[in-house]
């Protein structure tokens, strides 16, 4: 399965990895009492030696930092993110069920998860198997001796083990929102970033990618191992200087280009187009949309002038890469140790039971989302997981809240200085038509006809990859699913998606992010800002070039976009200063929207808890008033360290700022939050008030 892979466009995600795991959600909430604290508030955490105005992030959480170390089976350990392992506990205990009661070749959905499980748990079986399941992926590239016949091989990477040069997503037409598109983009690259090819501070790790490519086609017997293996990282790193930036693969207009196949040959003619879409069962597409429309060109150049040897020499290691999480514990460690420890720093490999509970439920496997929901059970799974812990008085609380996010925005839209009617006509417009999701899709997927069996894990995955690409093909020409999830309900995550949907799944929605125990400024703080961050998405520097129907559309005025732009700028410009490592910077551009969206959402989360308190005074709560309870809800909900070889791929690869400036980057631009703190000038993070950024 090609890793690169984006089953949905999302305008906006959080980013999550995962972290140890404490108390039971279901126990906190059955006592009355709050998970943390008394009032929801772990302030026991707290460094009171920092000043809030000089680093806020440690004020909130120094002693916490101070006192926790990283797991050697992690890459990070965070307080906000032990939802994560709750909910993995929780498979588990699902999963362990499921499996004693399945058959070899079960019928039922709960008895297919288990199957599945079984599959993977039964160690012995698969290292008996080693490689042995990928021969006819290996024969295959074997068999093949020319380019074109390659990039047939490349297109089954959506529902296969096989890489690809370039990616395909099947999601909205951002031009005609009412049907669905092929979307291409560029791929090929087996290392996070471009970056790790082309900037001297990646070397080391680069030096390390290679052997682990010789390593991997060592143990497939493939000729000439350490010699392939030089050519692909080089092949690689062709490839690399002709991609875009991460930072210019985020506006959606100059990534939206339509074209005729035909076209698409014209623009890219080194590359055997056809064969490549009829391989993916795509051969009825007439047009697609071209994403990085410069670097075809250059791809397809570098793919006509590579070797037949080198590139099927590098789709080979693409099958064994994408394969290995599956394989015999020679394939699992050698991927462990590129892919956690070189490229995220966790020391220790994941015990075999967690490893299984993300291939059965989607997930990753230490550093990133490797898979997501492809080639596992992932919407069944969350079916199964809904149904048990998400009662219907959880999402009822969840859409209230929501409810009063959405007026506080529409509140801010209308009181905004710096937009003219006529933009804010067309932003209320959007506002009103977000459909906010949560829990859990309304509409199951049907598993019904996938066969799974629990002695084959590589055809469990195998079979389960290339369902969930019919399922994406077999709609392609029909009416646009508005229902739809690109996010299980499993998932420590939510986001903003192009059917101008905000998905909230069952899984995000626990302590401390939303606890119904504890004080409403808490839950407002962290949740709240969260659902402000996914609602401010849509009027990002990306979002707010989708106008109300789902269409990409310039509908500001151009005095106001100017305006926009001019605060988004001054706003980069601050994280671009950022550095969570010496030397290593923020860049400001790459994190634009995620920024714009956290400094949106605390700021609606505070106008949306002053709206609840229907116009009486907030409490004080252990001295401490509602508008410092919700900022204190905001950086708990962040309380978390990584290792500083995540933080090195994070700043290149991961929209997302570091923690710490999601934090201190969003309160010293938010007024209220001197006045919360009593923050003066000379202390680190003061800004003067002319220079604070003021968007949403």
């Amino acid at each position: 399965m090609n890793s690169n892979a984006r089953m949905r466009l999302m305008l906006g995600a959080l980013a999550i990895v995962l972290t140890p795991i404490t108390a039971s959600a279901a126990d906190t909430a059955s006592s009355g009492k709050p998970q943390y604290g008394s009032w929801g508030f772990d302030a026991a955490g707290e460094d009171k030696s920092t000043k809030p105005g000089d680093d806020f992030f440690r004020y909130a959480n120094g002693h916490w930092l101070d006192t926790h170390r990283i797991p050697a089976d992690k890459p990070a350990v965070s307080l906000r993110l032990e939802m994560t392992d709750r909910t993995e506990a929780r498979l588990h205990d699902m999963m362990e069920r499921a499996a004693a009661k399945a058959s070899h070749q079960p019928g039922d959905l709960e008895a297919k998860v288990g199957a599945f499980y079984k599959a993977f748990m039964n160690e012995r079986r698969v290292e008996q198997l080693g490689a042995k399941p990928l021969q006819p992926e290996f024969d295959a590239v074997r068999a093949e001796g020319t380019r074109d016949a390659l990039a047939g091989l490349m297109g089954r990477s959506q529902s296969d083990f096989e890489g690809t040069l370039f990616n395909i997503t099947i999601d909205i037409d951002l031009k005609n929102p009412k049907q669905y598109a092929v979307l291409l983009s560029q791929g090929g690259l087996g290392l996070p970033d471009r970056d790790y090819y082309l900037e001297p501070n990646f070397t080391a790790a680069k030096a390390k990618y290679q052997a682990y490519i010789a390593r991997l086609l060592h143990l497939v017997d493939w000729p000439d191992a350490e010699a392939r293996a030089k050519d692909i990282v080089a092949f690689e790193t062709e490839i690399a200087r002709a991609s875009w930036t991460r930072a210019q693969q985020r506006d959606p207009i100059a990534t939206y280009n339509p074209v005729t196949i035909a076209q698409l040959q014209k623009l890219a003619p080194g590359f055997a187009w056809k064969v490549f879409l009829a391989h993916a069962d795509l051969s009825k597409m007439n047009r697609v949309i071209v994403a990085e429309k410069t670097a075809f060109p250059k791809l397809s150049a570098i793919y006509a002038k590579t070797p037949v040897e080198t590139l099927k020499a590098w789709i080979a290691f693409h099958i064994a890469d994408n394969a290995a999480p599956y394989l015999s514990k020679d394939f699992t460690d050698a991927y462990f140790e590129m892919r956690d420890k070189t490229l995220a720093g966790q020391q220790q490999q994941k015990v075999r039971w967690k490893r299984a509970v993300y291939a059965v439920s989607g997930g990753d496997f230490g550093v990133g989302d490797r898979f997501g929901t492809f080639g596992t059970l992932g919407f069944g799974v969350g079916q199964l997981y809904a149904a048990k812990y998400f009662p219907p008085e959880a999402k009822a609380k969840i859409e209230a809240l929501v409810a009063n996010l959405k007026s506080a925005y529409r509140a801010r839209i209308e009181k905004l200085d710096w937009m003219s009617p006529a933009t804010k006509k067309e932003a209320l417009k959007k506002l009103d038509t977000y459909n906010i999701k949560v829990g859990y899709p309304d509409h199951p997927r049907d598993y019904s006809k996938l066969v799974i069996t629990d002695d084959d894990l590589i055809g469990d995955v195998r079979r389960a990859g290339a369902a969930d690409w019919a399922f994406y093909t077999g709609r392609l020409f029909g009416p646009v699913d508005r229902t739809d999830w690109g996010m299980t309900p499993q998932t420590n995550d939510a986001y903003n998606g192009s059917l101008r949907d905000i998905v909230f799944p069952a899984a995000i929605l626990q302590a401390p992010m939303f606890d119904a125990n504890a004080d409403p400024a808490i839950n407002y703080g962290a949740i709240g800002g969260v659902i402000g961050h996914e609602m401010t998405h849509g009027f990002d520097d990306e979002g707010r070039k989708i106008d109300a129907t789902g269409a990409l559309r310039d509908w500001w005025t151009k005095e106001d976009a100017a305006k926009f732009e001019a605060r988004a700028k001054r706003l980069g410009a601050q994280y671009s200063q950022f550095q969570p490592l010496p030397g290593v910077r923020v860049n400001g551009d790459l994190t634009m929207g995620e920024n714009i969206a956290d400094l949106g959402g605390l700021t609606l989360a505070l106008e949306a808890y002053h709206a609840s308190l229907n116009g009486k005074p907030a409490p004080v709560i252990d001295g401490l008033t509602g508008d410092q309870r919700v900022f204190l809800g905001w950086a708990q909900a962040w309380r978390g360290k990584v290792t500083d070889d995540f933080v090195r791929r994070q700043v290149v690869s991961d929209p997302h700022s570091p923690r710490q400036f999601r934090v201190n980057g969003v309160v010293h631009n938010i007024d209220a939050w001197y006045g919360a703190f009593d923050v003066k000038p000379g202390e680190k993070l003061y800004v003067a008030p002319a220079e604070r950024v003021h968007i949403w």
